[in-house]
């Protein structure tokens, strides 16, 4: 399995990852810590669900406010922040619609992910747009995280 992978690969290289997460809710982190060995390298993992801790966690409102909590801008600052906050080599930010209208945050197309890989070692960004197919929450989630998988073990190989 790719998150296997991930792991070793993170262990061998001496590197750490952390995640911010608002609609895979955790799952990202889930995936990574279901592997032994995980612990050495997952330093932290935050679900923003609401945009109030999003911001917590140092997204700035502004950017919210001028892009939408569905941008690319806004998960390049939550890879970035939760990077910054925990010391990570890497930092995965993820944020998108599944399933239903969100009447807090109007913009964005359902089932519409934008997730970004930050990576501190040479301050670069890969910004990933996911379009979930039309099935479960589970599936959706399970779908995004294998996504960010494949593009996580590119970078880091």
């Amino acid at each position: 399995m790719i998150e296997e992978k991930i792991v070793k690969k993170l262990i061998e290289n001496k590197e750490t990852i952390s995640s911010m997460e608002s609609c895979t809710a955790g799952y990202f982190a889930t995936t990574i810590t279901n592997v032994d060995g995980s612990s050495e390298v997952l330093k932290f993992s935050a679900i923003t669900y609401s945009n109030e801790y999003k911001i917590k966690m140092g997204v700035s409102k502004d950017t919210i406010d001028k892009y939408s909590v569905y941008s690319f801008e806004t998960s390049r600052e939550m890879s970035k922040c939760i990077s910054d906050f925990t010391h990570s080599t890497y930092g995965v930010g993820i944020t998108g619609k599944i399933n239903r209208v969100d009447v807090n945050n109007l913009h964005g197309i359902d089932n519409e992910i934008f997730t970004t890989i930050y990576n501190s070692k040479n301050d670069t960004y890969k910004d990933i747009k996911i379009i979930c197919p039309n099935k479960s929450r589970k599936e959706c989630k399970e779908y995004i995280v294998n996504k960010v998988l494949e593009e996580l073990i590119k970078i880091i190989e």
